[in-house]
């Protein structure tokens, strides 16, 4: 088992997403005992976001991209050959304002390429990352799973199915701005939704 770790909170230290993602880590871990683990921090090496400068560098053929061009493509290929030479994900997700934390809209706006991580075929778009396993640790202030308020596991499901990641586990902590009671409850129910799957 290869395992990929991608933190996406904006703190480097002290967040309930990297928390329940390291549970998971250790759990395969211990399942796996010669799993290896890579470790991408998105706040200590956050992702160049998506912007017209990286638009123009892809959609200039390689042979004819100068320096510069060449350098911001390099970043994102860097990140879809680290995701291709694993077979586990584990992501840590915490909730901002609704939705996904900026720094992982940039990884995936980096990795989803046409023809590399998905093609467009006669019969519809086939996603080209198969055969993966992800686990997606979810960390939220208040409670939100299964309500019209989850904005955060809808798409998710949706741009990850659309690369081919479609055996995807969420684990949720929840309520964890909702008191000490409340915030031990929540890692007790990320524990049990680990144990359901994993069992």
């Amino acid at each position: 088992m290869n395992i990929l770790q991608i933190n996406a909170s904006a703190r480097r230290a002290g967040a309930n997403s990297t928390r329940v993602a390291n549970s998971i880590v250790a759990r395969l871990q211990a399942a796996h005992p010669g799993a290896s683990l890579t470790l991408r921090d998105l706040a200590a090496t956050p992702h160049p976001t998506l912007d017209e400068a990286a638009l123009g560098a892809l959609f200039t053929p390689a042979d004819k991209r100068n320096a510069d061009q060449a350098e911001r493509v390099a970043l994102d290929d860097a990140l879809i050959a680290e995701l291709q030479a694993h077979d586990t994900i584990v992501l840590g997700v915490p909730m901002y304002n609704f939705g996904i934390p900026v720094q992982l809209k940039s990884w995936i706006d980096a990795i989803a390429r046409s023809g590399v991580t998905f093609r467009y075929t006669a019969s519809g778009p086939e996603g080209l990352l198969k055969g993966k396993k992800v686990f997606v640790a979810l960390a939220r202030g208040g409670l939100y799973r299964d309500t019209a308020n989850d904005s955060q596991v809808p798409y998710l499901k949706s741009v990850l199915g659309f690369l081919g990641l479609t055996d995807v586990h969420f684990i949720y902590a929840e309520g964890l701005a909702m008191g000490p009671e409340a915030a031990e409850k929540a890692f007790a129910q990320a524990a049990a939704d680990l144990n359901a799957v994993l069992a």
